[in-house]
């Protein structure tokens, strides 16, 4: 299972992030987000792919911070159109479409990105676009009818383990590639607390969910 440690801002924070080895962490480069980055990301072992975080920005600005950060991976957390993702493949980064969810979900509107992106994200449906902090109903998920694999966002704590641990032994859960974690982890927006980042990745489900392709 693949850990996604998002909303990173701070250099010496994200540098001790990047010590627990996950294998995303994510900048998010929207100006109304608290964690909003506007730095310079440090060096980073070769094995985390550094995600870029965008909402509803253009193209041109997206493929800027892929070239000035050196990105693996961009997450598109707006109503961004299939042919964006389209577009964003060319530069050779991995496509991450988010949507959010609440009760119910259309899984229809799902079907003209599965070509452009490799990943899907499911986090939950709030006042702002993630880092709610709050969980959905992941019981939508079992009607999930896609092969692309995807991360589970929204809420995500210490607290989650257990129902983690079920909901990932379920057959409908094959294709959850990842766990997104951002809110729950925080001392404030954008700083983390390592110590709980820590315990997390020691206990969270290993061996569950979809396997490296």
């Amino acid at each position: 299972m693949n850990l996604k440690i998002c909303g990173m801002k701070y250099n010496d924070n994200l540098l001790e992030a990047a010590a627990l080895r996950p294998n995303y962490l994510g900048f998010i480069f929207y100006e109304k987000s608290q964690r909003y980055f506007n730095g310079t990301i440090p060096k980073l072992p070769k094995n985390i792919k550094k995600t870029g975080v965008f909402v509803n920005a253009h193209s041109n600005t997206i493929k800027t911070q892929i070239t000035k950060h050196d990105l693996q991976a961009v997450q598109l957390h707006g109503q961004e159109p299939p042919e964006l993702c389209a577009a964003l493949k060319q530069s050779r980064v991995e496509v991450i479409k988010a949507f959010s969810i609440k009760d119910t979900f259309n899984f229809q509107q799902l079907e003209a990105y599965e070509t452009f992106v490799d990943f899907f994200l499911f986090d939950t449906k709030g006042k702002l676009p993630g880092g709610n902090g709050t969980t959905f109903n992941w019981e939508v998920l079992k009607h999930y009818p896609a092969t692309t694999p995807y991360f589970l966002s929204g809420g995500i704590g210490l607290n989650s383990i257990e129902a983690l641990n079920g909901f990932l032994k379920h057959s409908s859960a094959k294709h959850c590639y990842g766990l997104d974690v951002n809110s729950q982890f925080e001392i404030e927006p954008g700083l983390k607390d390592i110590e709980l980042l820590k315990t997390f990745k020691q206990n969270m489900p290993t061996g569950t969910g979809y396997e490296k392709r």
